[in-house]
């Protein structure tokens, strides 16, 4: 059985990923071309334990290991009522793409979502990922919406 025939489980995040999770992340952060400080690691981990906090992460685990990562936020919406969940960061080993992992943590998303009485579950990609799209396009629309970004 070769690492794509392994079975994956999703968990919400725990405390003692944090050294498996900072490879994911660093790894996710090196694929946009992004570099965000220590700080900020450190501050969306610590979040991510805090029940008080909006902020969400969870794991794919394959034979002990941490093979992906998924993290949302949940937000107020002027559209509705309900809260909506947005999809902020997913991550797959590069080992392991292709096998499954990233529907599951999509899944693992949307029903958090759903649990949490969510009107809407949403994400965004670059438009250079082609191979994400290609699943997203399998487990979701297109909105049809093109972000614009202002740093501030």
């Amino acid at each position: 059985m070769n690492a794509d025939q392994r079975a994956v489980a999703v968990r919400a995040i725990e405390e003692n990923d944090y050294e498996q999770w900072l490879q994911l992340w660093l790894a996710y952060q090196d694929f946009y071309q992004v570099t965000l400080s220590e700080q900020i690691t450190h501050a969306s981990f610590k979040r991510f334990l805090d029940p008080d906090e909006p902020v969400f992460s969870a794991v794919a685990v394959q034979d002990g290991q941490l093979s992906g990562l998924v993290n949302s936020v949940i937000h107020r919406s002027t559209w509705s009522i309900a809260d909506s969940c947005y999809l902020e960061d997913l991550y797959v080993a590069p080992d392991i793409r292709g096998a499954g992992t990233g529907r599951a943590l999509i899944a693992w998303v949307r029903e958090f979502a759903r649990q949490r009485q969510c009107a809407r579950l949403y994400w965004h990609t670059h438009a250079t990922n082609q191979r994400a799209q290609a699943l997203y396009d399998r487990v979701a629309q297109r909105s049809g919406f093109i972000e614009y970004r202002m740093d501030l």
